[in-house]
């Protein structure tokens, strides 16, 4: 007598293939807001970044009645232990450096040198 019934060793093309979309649908959903949260994280990483050197700036000054002449000044003056990496451009080398004024140095100000524009549609150079 011949076996009529077949016992299942696998799983066939439709089970495989809801399976695939299932799993596509979730990436389609998830996929987007890691990306946005990425950005997100950047974009607080830079802000940080540069509240940061500004007060280091700020008490650089406050110490010396100058600004200083250089990022790197600060921290061979110990008021910040590396030059900060821009998160955007991944570089320590893009900072834009605003002179004062008025007084001695050349570090005012510090900007981002990163290309484009944030979340809310200001440019990173204004921040």
């Amino acid at each position: 007598m011949v076996n009529s019934v077949r016992k299942a060793k696998g799983f066939t093309l439709i089970e495989l293939m809801v399976v695939l979309t299932i799993i596509a649908l979730l990436l389609s959903l998830a996929v987007p807001r890691y990306f946005k949260s990425v950005d997100h994280a950047r974009e607080a990483t830079l802000h940080q970044n540069l509240q940061i050197m500004r007060e280091a700036i700020d008490k650089y000054y406050g110490d010396n009645d100058k600004y200083p002449a250089s990022l790197e000044e600060l921290v061979k003056s110990h008021y910040l232990k590396a030059v900060p990496v821009d998160p955007l451009t991944d570089s320590s080398e893009t900072w834009i450096v605003l002179p004062p004024e008025e007084g001695d140095g050349r570090v005012f100000d510090v900007k981002s040198g990163a290309a484009g524009k944030d979340k809310n549609g200001k440019a990173y150079l204004d921040w």
